[in-house]
């Protein structure tokens, strides 16, 4: 069973068709004229009638008229359900609302941080880069961050304690060792052993005579 549109005389006419089989033959069998097709698209009927019919489909469908202007864009979510999860499991959310207690920015400072991290992780490259980068994804609650609003994120992790009672001769105690050792206390229990240490040499060298 399928439509189509059969002309007669000067003007067209929307029909409903069966195909049917007799004596060896197939056989064309008009079920319905449903109306002449300019009045029919004119007021929008033929989309109506799709519209109804689509009920009883099990498949989806896109109604699109002659006169929409539809554009569709897709963006990626995968990786972002994931890493969300492992985010909140290992402690990093808590971990970094705890060292901004006090603290007051006009955007999320976590959001921002976790944008970042998220890029890192997949793609790597510069926080202008990130950016950009975004669009193509799903991030809940990045909405409304700029460009510096990354750069003072990075900033706030790299700010410098005031007490630096713990601090090595490399590098002073920043926000960003706060965040470390909370996430460790919240994976830490009675049986806990440090086995594996990762260390950042971006910036380290070593001179030797």
């Amino acid at each position: 069973m399928f439509a189509r549109a059969k002309k007669s005389g000067k003007y067209q006419y929307l029909q409903i068709v069966e195909n049917k089989k007799e004596k060896g033959k197939v056989r064309q069998r008009v079920i319905a004229t449903i109306g002449r097709m300019d009045q029919l698209q004119s007021k929008g009927r033929v989309e109506t009638l799709i519209r109804s019919l689509s009920r009883f489909s099990e498949q989806a469908l896109l109604i699109i008229s002659g006169k929409s202007d539809v554009s569709a864009d897709s963006k990626k979510i995968g990786p972002v359900l994931i890493f969300e999860r492992l985010w909140e499991e290992a402690g990093i959310r808590k971990a970094i609302s705890r060292v901004l207690e006090g603290r007051k920015f006009e955007f999320d400072v976590e959001r921002a941080i976790f944008l970042t991290v998220l890029h890192r992780l997949l793609v790597s490259g510069s926080d202008r880069f990130c950016h950009r980068w975004c669009r193509d994804y799903i991030i809940k609650g990045i909405e409304g961050l700029e460009l510096h609003h990354l750069y003072r994120a990075m900033g706030f992790l790299g700010e410098a304690l005031d007490v630096q009672n713990e601090s090595t001769g490399f590098s002073p105690r920043c926000n960003k060792d706060l965040v470390e050792e909370l996430i460790f206390s919240h994976r830490r229990d009675l049986f806990s052993d440090l086995d594996l240490v990762f260390f950042d040499t971006t910036s380290i060298y070593f001179e030797g005579h």
